[in-house]
Order: structure tokens, then sequence, then C-alpha cells
């Protein structure tokens, strides 16, 4: 049996918007890490930088299931003796909705050069505007919103 390894000349990029309103963060995180990845194509290969350019509109609607948004907590660190700076989900969610999706979807990423690659590829609005018209990207629906 043949495995088949997708070559460079073989790969085809699309634009994809996925509407984050009403999905849990992490279930639409994961959807759209598949994406930029290419695991949904038939042509997957894993050491293959052949995934899709994907923008994700409405993350300010993008849902926290359970009690995350008083438990869980954004960290981050200056570099400078005491710097630890921590900010709840709840306060990140209202601030910068775009910034929280982008470190789920990053986190769910390979952590390598080409999951680096993959990344530039995405693009994350807060509302429905954005300004990728001329891409001619094509809806996609991802399962599992909350109810």
């Amino acid at each position: 049996m043949k495995t088949y390894m997708a070559k460079q000349e073989d790969i085809v990029r699309e634009w994809r918007i996925v509407d984050g309103s009403g999905m849990p963060l992490g279930r639409l995180a994961s959807q759209v890490a598949a994406i930029l990845r290419g695991k949904d194509k038939v042509t997957f290969t894993p050491n293959v930088d052949a995934g899709d350019h994907v923008i994700i509109i409405n993350c300010k609607d993008v849902v926290l299931t359970g009690n995350k948004l008083e438990t869980k907590i954004y960290r981050h660190h200056s570099k400078f003796p005491g710097g630890m700076k921590e900010e709840k989900y709840g306060r990140l969610m209202e601030r910068r909705p775009e910034f929280a999706v982008y470190l789920a979807v990053k986190g769910m990423l390979p952590k390598n050069a080409i999951g680096k690659r993959m990344l530039t590829r995405l693009r994350v609005f807060g509302d429905a505007n954005h300004n990728h018209e001329a891409q001619q990207p094509k809806m996609t629906i991802l399962k599992g919103g909350v109810k």
C-alpha cells in the first residue's frame, strides 16, 4: 500500500469565513486549528503546511461555558521582577475578544515553525465586518454551537 505525500505544487489554499457567534471558545478553536492545519482535506500530510486561510467573525459573541468567565485566568509576564500580570477571562472577553480567540487557536496548533506559519493565515475580527472581500471567502459552517 502506498502512502500519499503532498507536494508543494499540490497545495491549493482557499479563504474561509467562520462565524463564532454562539460557539464555545474551545470548540471553535479546535475546529479552526484543524482547518489551518489542513486536516479536513484528503491531501493532509502532517509535515506539510497545506491549510487554508481562515477569517473568524463575531468573536465578541463567543461563549465560555461553565464558570470559566470568573475562574479562567489569562497570565503573562513582563520579564521584569514581579511583572506577572493576571486578568480574568470575563474582563478579557469584554476588552479584547479577538485576542482571546487568537490565543485559543494558537494553543491548538503545533509548537514549531510550521505552526507559526499556519498562524499567519488566521484573521480574527470582533464583529461581522472584515476587509478581505477581495479574496472571495466561502462561508464555513462549524458543528457544535450552544443552543
